[in-house]
């Protein structure tokens, strides 16, 4: 559901509110290899459709003249948000200059309830009528190789902290594996999909945050999306290089790794075999989330 753009949008549109099987980062197989030196969409959902004209193009590995690297998922793409990293703590662009204060909720989270399909997992909408909008909160995932730990601050992302405490209460993640690495323009490992596959989510979108001079640094975590406004679910993605270029503000910035950066190295350096169409691939070493909790 949230991988980084893997291709245009499908040649038939979706029913209305719902995204079918490889609407998100597509991941397919390139039709023809890409010229030297092209730079892949940002990740996103997977589609492998050609897009329509006057849709914006998905991110995830598209590469087309004076692309775009953007994030997507199976049916779009995923916008990089820019994050500005400081001394290891997440500090990303903001949408407002002035954060709301302790002890208030969220009026700008807008969720909106989808037609579920085979790659779906049914949860429900996340409370974000009562998502906190101070603090910070801790995304902790047990891997196969490792621990990775994620900093989220609940001032900037206050919507996407709730969703993902959503997700993990109702071990949404547990025993799904990353699908897609990039390590070529832009440097991403992207997970979040509960089938594993590039193409799947939950049955709810959420808004965007967090969009505001994003940037897109070493250690930066955003979420992928279908290349529409409004249209995480709950892939996302963590970048392993700074020279991660062309990721325009588009995918919500919503943390930063703290531990375990070298367990994404790990499977960076592995590599991947070239299977997803907009660029990148299914990791050579395998990464299993085994449980991901929030607290």
């Amino acid at each position: 559901m949230s991988q980084p753009p893997a291709g245009p949008p499908p040649a038939e549109p979706p029913p209305s509110g719902s995204y079918p099987p490889g609407s998100y980062p597509s991941g397919q197989p390139h039709a023809q290899p890409p010229p030297p030196g092209a730079v892949p969409p940002a990740p996103a959902y997977q589609t492998g459709a050609p897009p329509k004209p006057n849709r914006r193009p998905l991110v995830i590995g598209l590469v087309a003249a004076a692309v775009v690297a953007v994030l997507c998922l199976g049916v779009g793409c995923v916008g990089v948000a820019v994050f500005y990293l400081q001394d290891g703590k997440f500090d990303g662009g903001s949408s407002s200059d002035t954060p709301p204060g302790p002890g208030t909720t969220s009026a700008q989270c807008a969720g909106t309830v989808i037609q579920p399909h085979a790659q779906t997992k049914s949860v429900g909408l996340p409370d974000f009528d009562g998502a906190p909008v101070s603090g910070t909160a801790t995304m902790r995932m047990s891997t196969n190789l490792g621990q990775i730990e994620i900093s989220m601050d609940r001032s900037r992302t206050p919507c996407t902290v709730a969703s993902f405490q959503h997700l993990a209460d109702r071990k949404f993640f547990d025993g799904s594996s990353c699908h897609r690495l990039v390590t070529e323009g832009i440097f991403v490992l992207q997970c979040g999909d509960p089938s594993s596959t590039g193409m799947g989510g939950p049955d709810y979108r959420f808004t965007d945050e967090n969009l505001g001079g994003a940037q897109y640094g070493r250690g930066v975590v955003a979420m992928a999306n279908t290349g529409e406004p409004g249209s995480n679910g709950s892939q996302f993605f963590i970048i392993f290089r700074d020279s991660s270029t062309g990721l325009q503000p588009l995918y919500t910035p919503f943390g930063t790794v703290t531990t375990g950066l070298d367990v994404v190295d790990r499977v960076a350096a592995g590599g991947h075999d070239n299977s997803i169409s907009a660029g990148g691939g299914k990791p050579n070493q395998e990464i299993t989330i085994q449980t991901l909790s929030v607290g």
